[in-house]
């Protein structure tokens, strides 16, 4: 009896043990043509085999791709694509450049500064004024969505006369609608104001759920359930009786 643990290492498992087989004999076959044919046929059941891979865009290079890479790049046929080589396959990616900076107010995120810095150094004063709009409208987002209550036009002015120490002004008589037809004031998403990934969004917003979702009575409640339910069923057997 041949076991797994003796057999070779499979390149890709979730084609299975059969078309690694497959793979493995087109390397055998002399004639150009019949070994053409093979791969071609190979392919449409590496497809069957793997259906979600149709959702993804252009999924037959992926599977030529993988086909190669099971033969371990010996595999000697015609491909409608550019043939993958190992070297490809093993060189690794440049490391990417991450930001070192520190922001300044991490409640608020990297993208508030960058559009304070803009504001700072503007000199029209029409869009120097737009951009204290969106700042301000960037504050109270941020408070809506951390705090879960409404914040008055009075702390967004001194809150952002006191971090631009007096150059920056907001008037609340003024309204974001005057400005939001200039192309050159940045936009901001209401939900999620910090710019957050996805998953520190969701995080973020699991973690107030639960803290505002957290009442000290809820320690009562069971045995409050349990009682009610041992009176309930004393009551109906004494009318049983």
């Amino acid at each position: 009896m041949e076991y797994n643990t003796t057999r070779e290492l499979m390149k890709i498992r979730e084609y299975g043990r059969n078309v690694h087989d497959m793979v493995k004999h087109l390397l055998t076959i002399e004639d150009k043509e019949k070994r053409q044919r093979n791969a071609e046929a190979v392919i449409e059941i590496m497809a069957i085999l793997n259906p979600q891979a149709s959702e993804m865009e252009d999924y037959r290079h992926k599977l030529w791709d993988h086909l190669f890479l099971i033969s371990d790049y010996k595999l000697d046929v015609e491909c409608p694509y550019e043939i993958p080589t190992q070297e490809v396959k093993q060189r690794k990616p440049e490391p990417l450049p991450y930001p070192k900076n520190k922001i300044r107010w991490n409640h608020f995120g990297k993208s508030f500064e960058k559009i304070y810095e803009k504001a700072i150094i503007e000199t029209d004063e029409e869009k120097k004024q737009g951009y204290i709009q969106v700042l301000a409208l960037f504050m109270k987002v941020a408070y809506s969505n951390w705090h879960k209550e409404a914040i008055h036009d009075d702390m967004i002015k001194d809150e952002l006369s006191l971090i631009s120490k007096g150059q920056l002004t907001y008037d609340p008589a003024l309204k974001f609608k005057d400005f939001v037809d200039s192309s050159d004031l940045p936009t901001i998403n209401p939900v999620n104001p910090q710019g957050l990934s996805k998953r520190a969004f969701n995080r973020n917003n699991n973690n107030r759920g639960n803290n505002g979702n957290r009442n000290p009575n809820m320690g009562n409640m069971g045995n409050s359930n349990r009682n009610n339910k041992f009176k309930f069923k004393k009551k109906n057997n004494a009318n049983n009786i």
